[in-house]
C-alpha cells in the first residue's frame, strides 16, 4: 500500500505557494519522503514619502494603484496618524531624557565643586594654623637667638639692630610670598593629588574600567553617583572630623591617646568569643590572641565557660558582672509591702478529712446550696473554691478538697494556701486513714486546725470516742484540756453551723491576715481545666495584690492575658482582689495544679520566664528518664524483661484529677506487672490520642470527658477500646482487673497419693512394670507421678500404665494392689515409693 492510498495529497491552494520534498530519516534505517508547501506571508509596509504625514498619506491614498491590497484609505490614513504620532512622541522623550541628563549632571558639578570648595577651605584653613605655628615658632627662636647674640656681642649693638630690622622685612617678604604661592598652586595639587590617592585607594583591588565600561550604566542614576564622585562611597561626617582633629592635633605638635573606656561585662554561663568581644567593644582577634597566650585554641564561634570569660575580661581591664538564665525570673521577686498599704483580707478555710464524712455536705448547710446532688456517686472528686458571707458580714473562703486516698496531692496543695484548716470526723465512723493524712498536712503546712464532728445528730453517733482517737494523733481538742477547737455540727439539722462559723472567726482574729491590694497580683491555682468553648481555664486563689482584666501573667510553664474572670457565683467581674477564688481565662495552655501565678509588665517577659522553666523542667524529665552508666542501663533493660507492662492513655476533665489518676495507676502492680500511663491530659479525646492509643496499643480512658465525632469514628476504624467513667473506684477496680489478665497462671500441685513398689516384673512389648501397693489416697492414670528412693527424687514424669490384675483402670484406691509402668524410665527397684500427684492452675489477681 503506498502512502497516498489513492488519494489526492493534501496542498495550499492558491498563488504564491512553493512545493518542495522533505526527506525524513528513523532509526533502523527507514526514510519517508514528505511533501512540504510553504507559502509566503503577505507583509503590508507603507511607502516613506518625502513630504509630511498627512501628506504622503494623501498622496497614497489619491493613489489607488501604489495602495497595498486589502487596506482601505481610511484605515491607511489611521495608520500614517499613528506612525506620525509614535515619532513625535519618541522625540519628545528623548529630548526630555537628554534635559534631565543634563540636570542630573549639573547638580552632580555642583555638588563636586561644592564638596571641592568644602575640603579646599578646610586644607587652607589648616595650612593657616600650621603656617602661624611655624611662624610663632620661628619668631620665639630669632628672638632667644637674638637675646644670645645680644649677649655675646655688647661691642656692637648697633650694627645688630640695624640687621635685624633690615631681616625681618625681608623674611616676612618671602613668607608672604610662599604664602600667596601655596594658596595659588598648593592646595589645588595637593586637592588633585589627594583625590588621586582616593581614588588609588579604591580601584587598587578591582581591574580599571574600559571606555565601554563607563557608559555601560549612565542610563541609571544611583545615590552614590548623585551625591559623590566617580560613584564610589563616601566618607561619613564623622570620619571627616576625625581626620580634622588628628591632623589638628599633628599641625600642634603632638597627638594625645585616646582614654581607655572602662565597661561592665555581663557574661552568662557559656558565652561565644565574638559575643564577648562584642560586649567588651574589642576586637574578636584580640580576644582570640589573648585565649591563645592562655593555652585555648579556640576559634570566634567556639563557646568558653564564664571562668575563662572572667579571666579574658580582666585582662582587658574591664568588669565582669556574672549572669545565668534564672536572672529572668527577678522581675517577678517578691516585694516588701509598706504597712500603710496593708488592710485585712477573709480567711481562707480549707475543709478537709475522710471520705464519705460529709465535708461537702457542710459546705453546702453553710452556703445553702447542693453541690453534693450533683457529683458522681455521691463523693467529691474535685476541689472547689467558694466565698460565703458570715453572719456578722464577713467574707470566708472554703476549699473543699477531695476525701478518696487518691487525691493526696489535691489535700496537700488545699493545705499549703489555706489559712485555716476545718477537720471534719464523722462522729459514726471516727477516725479513718484519709483523716490521719488531713492531719499531717496541716501540721507539715503549721496552720491551726478546727474540728469538726459531723452526724452528730445520728443515734449511733459518739463524740467522746472521736476525741478520744484523735489524741493518738497527738491533736488535743479543748474539751480535753488542749488547744485545737472542737464543734459538734450537724450538716442535715443545721446544728452547730454557727458556732462553727464563729469560731472561724475568731481564729481568724488571731492571725491578723492582712494583704496589700494596691500591688501585682499573686496567686496560686486550685484547678485547670481544658474548656471546649473557653480554651484552658485555671481557677485561681489570689493571695496577695489584685488581678485585673487584662493583666500579662506568668503561671508555670504557661503564660497569658487576662480575657475575663468569673467568680464562684458565675458571675463575670472586672478585678479579684486578695482571698478571692476566680476562674481565670486567656492562657495559652492549661498550667498545672499549684502553680503559682505572678503578674509581670511586659509580654515579652512573660514570654521567656515561661520558656525558661519550660527548658528547665523538660532538662530534669530528662535527666530522670537517662541512665547514668552503661551498667545501670543493662540492669534496667535486664530487670524490665521479665516485666509485663499494660499502657493505658488517660484524659481527665480537670488538670486535678488527671493528676490523681496517673498517681492512682502508678501503684497498681507488682514485680511482674505493671501499669504504665503513656499520656495523660485534659480535655475531650481527640483523634491524635486515637493514633497515639493505636501505636501503642493501649486503650483510652476518659474520666468525665467524652470523645469528638471524629475521634470516634477513628477508634471504630482502627479497634481502639474507649472507656468512660466518672468514678475513680470504678477506674481503678477495671485497670487492676486489667493488669491481673497479664499475670501468669498460679501453678499448684496437691497430692493425692502414695504407694510402695513390692516388687518389679519385666513385661515382652511393655518394659519393666512395678507390683505396688496403693498405702496412702488414690493413684489415678491421668496424674502425674514422682520415683522416690531413701526420701530422694530420682524421676518425675507420667504413667505409662495403670492396671488392677489384667485391665488397664483410671485408679486404683487405697490398700488395693496394681501395676505400674513409667513412660521413658524403667530405672525401678523394689521398696521405691512413688508419690502420687495432681496439678492445678489459680488465677492471679493483684
Amino acid at each position: 500500500m503506498s502512502d497516498t492510498d489513492g488519494k489526492k495529497p493534501l496542498g495550499l491552494r492558491g498563488s504564491g505557494s512553493r512545493p518542495g520534498n522533505v526527506k525524513q530519516s528513523f532509526s533502523h534505517g527507514r526514510t519517508k519522503n514528505v511533501v512540504v508547501e510553504t507559502k509566503r506571508k503577505r507583509v503590508v509596509v507603507p511607502k516613506a514619502s518625502t513630504g509630511s504625514g498627512a501628506g504622503g498619506g494623501a498622496a497614497v491614498s489619491g493613489d489607488p494603484k501604489k495602495r497595498p491590497a486589502g487596506i482601505s484609505e481610511a484605515e491607511l490614513e489611521r495608520r500614517m496618524k499613528a506612525l506620525a504620532m509614535a515619532r513625535a512622541r519618541e522625540a519628545d522623550e528623548a529630548e526630555k531624557r537628554a534635559t534631565e541628563e543634563k540636570e542630573r549632571a549639573e547638580e552632580r558639578d555642583r555638588r563636586r565643586a561644592e564638596a571641592e570648595a568644602k575640603e579646599r577651605e578646610e586644607k587652607e584653613r589648616e595650612e593657616a594654623l600650621k603656617a602661624r605655628a611655624e611662624e610663632e615658632e620661628r619668631q620665639k627662636r630669632e628672638a632667644e637667638e637674638a637675646k644670645r647674640a645680644g649677649a655675646r656681642k655688647k661691642d656692637a649693638p648697633a650694627a645688630t639692630a640695624t640687621a635685624a630690622p633690615s631681616a625681618s622685612p625681608a623674611d616676612a617678604q618671602a613668607a608672604a610670598q610662599q604664602a600667596e604661592a601655596g594658596r595659588a598652586g598648593g592646595p589645588r595639587k595637593a586637592d588633585r593629588d589627594n583625590r588621586d590617592n582616593r581614588s588609588g585607594d579604591k580601584t587598587a583591588g578591582r581591574p580599571k574600567p574600559g571606555r565601554d565600561e563607563d557608559t555601560r550604566r549612565t542610563g541609571r542614576l544611583t545615590l552614590n553617583q548623585a551625591l559623590g564622585e566617580g560613584g564610589g562611597r563616601q566618607r561619613s561626617m564623622a570620619a571627616m572630623k576625625r581626620k580634622q582633629e588628628r591632623a589638628r592635633q599633628k599641625a600642634m605638635g603632638g597627638s594625645v591617646e585616646r582614654e581607655k573606656v572602662v565597661r561592665t561585662v555581663q557574661v552568662p554561663e557559656a558565652i561565644t568569643v565574638h559575643e564577648l568581644a562584642n560586649r567588651m567593644s574589642e576586637r574578636v582577634g584580640d580576644v582570640v590572641k589573648a585565649l591563645m597566650n592562655n593555652g585555648m585554641m579556640v576559634t570566634q564561634n567556639q563557646s568558653i565557660d564564664a571562668d575563662t570569660a572572667e579571666l579574658v575580661v580582666e585582662e582587658f581591664g574591664h568588669k565582669i558582672q556574672r549572669v545565668s538564665d534564672a536572672d529572668v525570673e527577678q522581675v517577678i521577686d517578691s516585694i516588701e509591702d509598706k504597712p500603710e498599704d496593708l488592710v485585712n483580707r477573709a480567711p481562707i478555710i480549707t475543709i478537709m478529712g475522710h471520705v464519705d464524712h460529709g465535708k461537702t455536705s457542710l459546705l453546702d448547710a453553710i452556703r445553702k446550696a447542693n453541690v453534693t446532688a450533683g457529683e458522681a456517686g455521691g463523693i467529691t472528686q474535685h476541689i472547689g473554691a467558694y466565698q460565703v458571707a458570715a453572719p456578722n458580714g464577713d467574707l470566708l473562703t472554703f476549699l473543699d478538697t477531695p476525701g478518696h486516698a487518691a487525691f493526696t496531692s489535691m489535700r496537700a496543695r488545699g493545705a499549703q494556701v489555706t489559712d485555716i484548716v476545718v477537720l471534719v470526723v464523722a462522729a459514726d465512723d471516727a477516725v479513718m486513714p484519709q483523716t490521719v493524712e488531713a492531719i499531717n498536712h496541716a501540721k507539715a503546712a503549721k496552720v491551726p486546725m478546727i474540728v469538726a464532728i459531723n452526724k452528730i445528730d445520728k443515734p449511733e453517733a459518739n463524740a467522746e470516742k472521736v476525741r478520744t482517737a484523735l489524741l493518738m494523733h497527738e491533736v488535743v481538742v479543748e474539751k480535753m484540756s488542749g488547744d485545737v477547737q472542737d464543734v459538734e455540727v450537724s450538716a442535715v439539722t443545721g446544728k452547730g453551723l454557727d458556732d462553727l462559723l464563729e469560731s472561724i472567726a475568731l481564729q481568724a482574729e488571731v492571725l491578723e491576715l492582712k494583704a496589700n491590694p494596691k500591688r501585682s497580683a499573686m496567686g496560686a491555682v486550685i484547678e485547670a481545666q481544658l474548656d471546649v468553648g473557653r480554651g484552658p481555664v485555671a481557677t485561681v486563689l489570689i493571695q496577695n495584690g489584685t488581678l485585673k482584666t487584662g493583666d500579662i501573667f506568668v503561671v508555670g510553664e504557661k503564660w497569658g492575658k487576662v480575657r475575663a474572670l468569673i467568680n464562684d457565683q458565675g458571675e463575670r467581674v472586672k478585678e479579684a482582689g486578695p482571698s478571692v477564688p476566680v476562674e481565670v481565662l486567656g492562657l495559652n495552655g492549661t498550667p498545672e495544679a499549684g502553680d503559682v501565678l505572678n503578674v509581670v509588665e511586659t509580654e515579652a517577659q512573660a514570654r521567656e520566664i515561661a520558656e525558661y522553666r519550660e527548658n528547665v523542667a523538660k532538662e530534669k524529665r530528662a535527666a530522670v528518664g537517662a541512665a547514668t552508666t552503661l551498667e545501670q542501663l543493662m540492669q534496667k533493660a535486664k530487670d524490665d524483661k521479665d516485666v509485663a507492662e499494660l499502657p493505658v492513655l488517660v484524659k481527665a476533665d480537670v488538670q486535678g484529677s488527671a493528676e490523681a489518676i496517673v498517681q492512682a495507676l502508678e501503684k497498681v502492680g507488682n514485680d511482674e506487672v505493671r501499669v504504665r500511663v503513656l499520656h495523660s491530659g485534659v480535655g475531650a479525646i481527640t483523634e491524635s490520642d486515637i493514633g497515639l492509643a493505636e501505636a501503642s496499643g493501649m486503650p483510652v480512658i476518659g474520666f468525665n470527658v467524652r470523645a469528638n465525632a471524629p475521634a470516634r469514628q477513628a477508634a471504630n476504624q482502627k479497634g481502639v477500646e474507649i472507656r468512660y467513667y466518672s468514678v475513680i473506684y470504678d477506674l481503678v477496680d477495671d485497670v487492676k482487673a486489667a493488669a491481673s489478665g497479664l499475670l501468669s497462671d498460679e501453678v499448684r500441685e496437691r497430692f493425692i497419693g502414695y504407694a510402695e513398689i513390692k516388687e518389679v516384673f519385666k513385661v515382652s512389648n511393655v518394659g519393666k512394670v512395678a507390683g505396688c501397693l496403693v498405702t496412702e489416697g488414690v493413684a489415678r492414670r491421668s496424674a502425674g507421678v514422682r520415683l522416690l528412693r531413701d526420701n530422694v527424687v530420682i524421676h518425675e514424669g507420667t504413667l505409662k500404665t495403670l492396671k488392677r490384675f489384667k485391665d488397664e483402670v483410671s485408679e486404683v484406691q487405697s490398700g488395693q494392689e496394681c501395676g505400674m509402668a513409667f513412660e521413658n524410665y524403667e530405672d525401678i527397684r523394689a521398696g521405691d515409693v512413688i508419690e502420687i500427684f495432681e496439678r492445678e492452675t489459680v488465677e492471679r489477681s493483684l
